[in-house]
């Protein structure tokens, strides 16, 4: 049970990057290096392998716009084989924009779906080595297009 819990905590810590937009000591504490991205269902982007650096300098400007975001991460099933573990978890995440990026519309993007993570055990503990998110509904998803736009 002590890997299970470590993993549960592993997967609050990541939520806690974007939502406390803790861009400098948490990103380390949680992800490998390098990190495997699938975000294709949510961002259309293809999923692809890169650098924590370059992955925690995307995460800062992708949330930088956001005035909130919380993102609720439960239901894990965690299956652990040695020092290799895979988490299924489902998540609701909401990204709030500030009024004058919003204007007269909508200012909140929620995507609800699930994680289907994989970490390893290193000798500072666990860290996640894939991280796809698989997106089952979204409201208002021109609004990640938004936040990110220049100016």
């Amino acid at each position: 049970m002590d890997d299970r819990a470590a993993l549960v905590e592993l997967m609050g810590r990541y939520a806690d990057i974007a939502d406390l937009k803790d861009f400098t000591d948490l990103p380390g504490r949680v992800l490998a290096d390098p990190v495997a991205l699938d975000f294709s269902s949510v961002a259309g982007i293809p999923p692809m392998t890169v650098p924590l650096g370059d992955y925690t300098a995307v995460l800062r400007a992708s949330f930088a716009t956001f005035t909130a975001t919380h993102h609720a991460i439960t239901g894990h099933v965690i299956e652990v084989d040695g020092d290799r573990a895979t988490i299924h978890a489902h998540v609701r995440a909401e990204h709030w924009l500030p009024p004058e990026t919003a204007g007269d519309g909508p200012d909140r993007w929620l995507v609800a779906g699930f994680y289907d993570n994989e970490a390893i055990r290193t000798p500072g503990g666990w860290r996640l080595t894939r991280v796809r998110l698989t997106a089952t509904h979204q409201e208002n998803p021109h609004l990640a297009r938004t936040a990110v736009q220049p100016g």
